[in-house]
């Protein structure tokens, strides 16, 4: 047998579009207890880093001993679609381009925590806000996924479609985050 035929077929999945990873949305949110100072801090937190209106996040059950009652209002939140992935890279700098595996879930998913917003690129101290932090959610997704969400003739995603743990891992590793 000659080299080239004991070569194996590789199959390139990076040539197929339809097999290429990207971030459908990003989720920032705030939470502040019953604290109604620190919540309107953490919405504007959220204004000043995205151009998208911050909505208040909403009690639903009632916890006596952390007085909570429904329709509280007990956080903020903000979902952004368009320039998520330059926001995610500012955020990521935040993080010293580090995760842990931790953060990863089976779906393709992964989030993690902002401690101070001025460790965020761009983002000056503000002393009204004083010192601040967030929670960012990665939702990421291949072209195709719009099956699921559509009226009519919704249908599910397609075992090897689905996006994996190990996938998502590969995605923020292409982006030059170490997964530790």
């Amino acid at each position: 047998m000659t080299e080239e035929t004991q070569q194996k077929p590789v199959h390139k999945e990076d040539s197929n579009p339809m097999r290429t990873i990207r971030v459908a949305k990003l989720t920032l949110n705030v939470g502040a207890g019953k604290d109604e100072n620190l919540l309107k801090k953490g919405l504007k937190l959220l204004q000043k880093l995205t151009p998208i209106k911050p909505i208040k996040t909403l009690a639903k059950k009632r916890i006596p001993t952390w007085g909570l009652r429904p329709g509280l209002a007990i956080g903020g939140k903000v979902t952004v679609r368009k320039g998520a992935e330059a926001l995610l890279k500012r955020l990521l700098v935040a993080k010293e381009n580090q995760l842990s595996l931790k953060s990863f879930d089976q779906k393709g998913n992964f989030s993690f925590g902002v401690p101070e917003y001025i460790d965020i690129e761009g983002m000056e101290y503000d002393p009204e806000l004083k010192i601040l932090g967030l929670e960012v959610a990665v939702t990421l997704e291949r072209p195709g996924y719009s099956i699921k969400k559509r009226k009519q003739k919704a249908s599910k995603i397609g075992k090897n479609h689905q996006l994996t743990r190990e996938d998502a891992i590969s995605f923020v590793q292409s982006l030059g985050v170490e997964v530790q």
